[in-house]
C-alpha cells in the first residue's frame, strides 16, 4: 500500500493531465502515426482485460489497453507527448540511433514471455511474465526519465513496485544485490549482430536501491500496453538514476552478494559508474550535467538538474557518507 502523505515531488491531482485526454486512443494514433503501436484494437481490448481481470484472470492483454490504479506518484513538469516517448529511445539492441527502435522493434516477440529467476532467493526457476507481475494490480506513476546525454521525459508508467516482485521470490540475507538482463535474439535484434557493446545487457542495483518504494517494474505507458521500442514487455524505471539503468525487455532477474558487473561500466568504466546516480555535480568526461534537455517542447527549453532527478528526499538516506563523485 502505498502513503497518501503528499511529498515535494508530487503535484497536486489538478496539475496532473485528465486520464480521459491522454487515453484517446484516436487522437494518440492520429498524432504518432507509424511511431505509434500498431496494434491497438482500443475498446474491445480494453473490454476483454477488465473481463479477464474480473474474472480472477492474471493474464496480460496483447494489445490495448490496461487496467490500473493511480496513485501520487508524479512531478510537476508537463508529460512528454507520446509520440517522442516512443520515437526518440535509446535501445541498442536495436540500432544505436534515436529513431532505430521505433523502426525495428516491432521484430521482437513479446508473447510468450518469461523471465528466469535465478540464485541467493527461496523461489527459483523460470516463470511467465504473468506469474512475476500481477496485471490485476497495476498502478500508474509519472516519472522523469533523465538520460546521461542530458535530456529528459517525463512519463506515466503502468507496472508495479519492483519491492512487490523481488519479495514474492523470497531473497535470502546473503543476496545484497539485484543483477538484470536482457532478452537476447540476435535474429530480432539487429542491433546484437554488432560489438557495440558485450551482449546481452546486464544492469544492477543494490538490494537497498531495489527495495526502495520509487524503483518500478514498467508493463505499459500512457494507459497502453508497453511498445517494444520503450521496452516491452516488462522494463525497469528507476527514476532517480540515470536512464541506462533502467533496463528493458527483462528476461533474467538474478539475486547475488556480490556487486554484479554491468554492461556499460565494463564498456566505459570512466564514464559510466555503477551507481548511476543523477548528478549534476558529476560532469561527464564529454558533456556537462548541470542542465538537460526536455524532449517534446521547445527545442532550445532546458531545466536544471537536479540532485537525484528531484528525489532527494526518498534516496539520499541511501547514500549518506558515500563520495558521490568517486561513486558515479
Amino acid at each position: 500500500m502505498f502513503s497518501r502523505k503528499h511529498r515535494p515531488w508530487q503535484s497536486r491531482e489538478a496539475d496532473i493531465t485528465p486520464k480521459g485526454l491522454y487515453l484517446d486512443r484516436r487522437a494518440i494514433m492520429a498524432g504518432g502515426g507509424a511511431m505509434a503501436l500498431a496494434g491497438l484494437t482500443g475498446c474491445d481490448a480494453q473490454s476483454n482485460a477488465l473481463a479477464g481481470q474480473q474474472a480472477g484472470s492474471r493474464q496480460r492483454p496483447v494489445n490495448g489497453s490496461l487496467d490500473f490504479s493511480p496513485t501520487d506518484y508524479s512531478v510537476m513538469d508537463d508529460q512528454t507527448p507520446f509520440p517522442a516517448v516512443t520515437g526518440y529511445n535509446n535501445f541498442y539492441e536495436f540500432g544505436i540511433g534515436k529513431d532505430d527502435p521505433a523502426r525495428y522493434a516491432s521484430a521482437l516477440t513479446t508473447d510468450p514471455w518469461s523471465i528466469d529467476i535465478e540464485g541467493l532467493a527461496g523461489r527459483t526457476g523460470r516463470f511467465a511474465l504473468e506469474d512475476v507481475v500481477d496485471f490485476t494490480s497495476l498502478e500508474e506513476r509519472i516519472y522523469r526519465l533523465r538520460c546521461v546525454e542530458a535530456w529528459s521525459m517525463v512519463i506515466p508508467w503502468i507496472g508495479v513496485p519492483l519491492s512487490t516482485v523481488l519479495s514474492a521470490f523470497q531473497p535470502s540475507t546473503d543476496a545484497r544485490y539485484v543483477q538484470f538482463e536482457t532478452h537476447l535474439d540476435r535474429d530480432e535484434m539487429r542491433g546484437t549482430r554488432f560489438p557495440v557493446l558485450d551482449w546481452p545487457y546486464v544492469e544492477g542495483l543494490r538490494m537497498d536501491e531495489a527495495m526502495n518504494e520509487l524503483a518500478f517494474l514498467a508493463v505499459g505507458l500512457y494507459g497502453e500496453v508497453l511498445p517494444n521500442q520503450n521496452g516491452a514487455p516488462v522494463r525497469l524505471v528507476v527514476p532517480w538514476k540515470y536512464g541506462y539503468k533502467s533496463i528493458k525487455s527483462i528476461s533474467r532477474i538474478r539475486f547475488v552478494s556480490e556487486q554484479p558487473v554491468t554492461s556499460w561500466n565494463r564498456s566505459a568504466p570512466r564514464e559510466y559508474g555503477f551507481y548511476s546516480n543523477v548528478n549534476p555535480d558529476r560532469a561527464h568526461p564529454r558533456w556537462s550535467q548541470r542542465s538537460e534537455r526536455v524532449i517534446g517542447g521547445n527545442v532550445f527549453a532546458r531545466r536544471d538538474t537536479e540532485m537525484f532527478n528531484g528525489y532527494g528526499e526518498q534516496v539520499a538516506h541511501m547514500y549518506a557518507g558515500m563520495d558521490l563523485i568517486e561513486n558515479h
